[in-house]
């Protein structure tokens, strides 16, 4: 018998909002013990995913040395306002912001061989499952991996 999307995905998917700030999806990936999420509209609709990575990219070295170049040449020789130091130095980002998009997805009933390539052909390590154009789950390469340890024969059933 050939697995689909369906069999394998984890159905109780943990997501963000599109407004939701960068410190509530970083609660959120930590709560949850997960290292991305998608990015959902209210109707549960994927327009993005977040990751750690993408979390961090923000502050590091390189958007540094961007921010204090920027700084310099508002300051023009002068000491900025304290309040406009205090509004550049809080990241008011928000997911939509850092969310990269769009989102590989796949459909509930696609076979586990085609959620395989996706995965080794886009470089990710998860993708959103929907039907009918909404989220209904996810399938991360640990998923394939647990597939595989419980029926080794799974992927061969799905080529």
């Amino acid at each position: 018998m050939s697995l689909n999307a369906a069999d394998v995905m984890t159905r109780d998917v943990v997501t963000v909002r599109p407004d939701d700030s960068v410190a509530r999806v970083a609660r959120v990936l930590t709560d949850h013990e997960i290292s991305a999420v998608p990015v959902c509209d209210a109707d549960r609709h994927v327009i993005g995913m977040l990751s750690e990575g993408d979390l961090m990219r923000p502050f590091g070295k390189e958007n540094a040395l961007k921010r204090s170049w920027w700084l310099n040449v508002l300051a023009e020789g002068t000491e900025l306002a304290p309040a406009f130091l205090d509004y550049v130095r809080l990241d008011n980002r928000r997911a939509r912001d850092l969310m990269v998009a769009p989102v590989i997805t796949a459909r509930h009933d696609a076979g586990l061989g085609e959620i395989v390539d996706l995965l080794a052909h886009h470089r990710i390590k998860r993708v959103p499952i929907t039907k009918d154009g909404r989220l209904v789950g996810i399938v991360s390469r640990a998923d394939v991996v647990r597939v595989l340890a419980e029926r080794p024969d799974a992927l061969m059933a799905s080529a």
